[in-house]
């Protein structure tokens, strides 16, 4: 039965929606995640006691990684608010779960603004760009960096506490793991009528939504031009912001929709996350392939056609041994493999084709994430540099997004019940003033 098909009568109750699906995760999920976050944390006592800077520089580029693609999640829930989406009710709560990670990437930029030295060439003195030497003075820079994200992190988690009160607030079983039961506690108290509750959550969190998506747009541009172009001072462009969080946006995307698959699969849940989800899935995916593809190509259309050695030696060396097959391996992984793989809808709904391409976007990825860092601080290397400090760091950032993602998964319910049990849920799709109850002109 497709989940378009349900009807307020043969919809499960709220209480049945939550023990339909509040499985426990799987214990070799928490198993390896602690395997691999040990790891990585034996790897990184060795590299930062003796001095290795490919330590530090692997840190970055997985920090880059993992906590781009947790910050866009959270901004891709935002955008479902902007939309008055109801297409994606059934399976959001599946990437609101991204947010649980951003405060341990906090934490983690500061470590790694404290080895900054053995990251940005110019940390220790002071940039060879005299116009940039203000901009990129380590302490302005480095509470710039710890600044912006912390005021991310804030709001990030202030809305996704907002999206999960409102299921938390009307369930009367306290289902869910011990360690958050103080939250679940505090989320209840002061809890009023339900058609209040949707249209004062609704209304607060389109006004919150819109000033995240503003503020991820700018911030991670700064993030991008200081924590990935800065680490060559002599290249700039102007579209590098951009290209870089819609990089980031598109990984959200398809590792979100990995994971419905797989929370598909582990709930047994066909009748609630159903093909319609897939296909609408892909179509963002295909989307955003396509637009990051045409962002790639405007960059470096521009930059080929001017031929101006202070912006062609990026690419260059990125195109040259021993960095060209990386390079190359990105183009065909997050733009021509799922390109072409997600044009049909056959390809969107049969979830083996899906995988992969989805797969294929998300590692490619990963992958530009490195080439971003390396090829900068280690140019003229005689070899491709993959060894025990990117796999051991890696490892331990996948261990450690994978236990945050558990706790909060494990910690609340894992629908948005409400919104798709209440008889109020579409009533939101024209505002009302939430103290009067009564629908707001049009142009407000």
């Amino acid at each position: 039965m497709s989940s378009h098909a349900h009807t307020d009568r043969d919809m499960p109750s709220r209480e049945e929606l939550v023990r339909l699906t509040s499985k426990p995760m799987p214990r070799w999920v928490t198993i390896w995640s602690t395997v691999f976050a040990i790891i990585g944390l034996i790897v990184f006592l060795i590299g930062a006691f003796t001095g290795q800077d490919r330590m530090w520089q692997a840190m970055h580029f997985n920090w880059l990684f993992f906590a781009s693609v947790s910050q866009a999640g959270v901004i891709v829930v935002a955008v479902q608010r902007i939309t008055t989406a109801r297409w994606s009710r059934t399976i959001v709560r599946m990437i609101e779960g991204y947010v649980a990670f951003m405060p341990v990437a906090l934490l983690l930029l500061i470590v790694i603004m404290l080895g900054g030295k053995h990251i940005f060439p110019w940390f220790s003195g002071e940039a060879p760009v005299p116009e940039k030497r203000f901009w990129l003075n380590p302490g302005f820079f480095v509470g710039r960096e710890i600044g912006i994200f912390l005021i991310m992190t804030v709001l990030s988690i202030w809305y996704i506490y907002k999206c999960v009160r409102l299921d938390v607030g009307l369930l009367p079983n306290d289902s869910g793991a011990a360690w958050a039961k103080g939250i679940r506690d505090r989320m209840r108290r002061g809890f009023g009528e339900e058609r209040r509750e949707i249209h004062s959550t609704h209304s607060m969190q389109g006004t919150l939504a819109v000033v995240m998506c503003l503020l991820f747009n700018f911030f991670y541009l700064v993030h991008s031009w200081d924590l990935s172009m800065s680490l060559d001072m002599f290249f700039q462009s102007t579209m590098y912001g951009w290209w870089f969080y819609m990089g980031a946006w598109l990984a959200a995307i398809m590792s979100w929709s990995l994971l419905v698959m797989w929370w598909r699969r582990h709930l047994a849940a066909d009748d609630l996350i159903t093909e319609h989800h897939f296909h609408d899935l892909g179509k963002l995916g295909f989307a955003f392939t396509a637009f990051w593809g045409y962002l790639t190509f405007a960059q470096y259309l521009v930059i080929w056609y001017g031929n101006m050695p202070e912006e062609t030696h990026w690419f260059h060396g990125r195109l040259e041994a021993p960095w060209e097959w990386a390079t190359l391996a990105i183009v065909f992984l997050v733009f021509v493999i799922p390109f072409f793989g997600l044009l049909s809808r056959a390809a969107k709904v049969y979830l083996p084709t899906f995988v992969l391409f989805a797969a294929c976007s998300v590692v490619g990825m990963w992958l530009l994430r490195y080439i971003e860092v390396y090829p900068s601080l280690h140019a003229g290397a005689p070899h491709f540099l993959f060894g025990i400090w990117e796999i051991g760091i890696t490892l331990g950032f996948l261990g450690l997004w994978g236990l945050s993602y558990r706790a909060f998964m494990d910690a609340f319910p894992r629908l948005r019940v409400t919104m798709m049990t209440s008889p109020y849920r579409d009533e939101v799709q024209v505002p009302v003033n939430p103290d009067t109850m009564e629908p707001l002109p049009a142009h407000e």
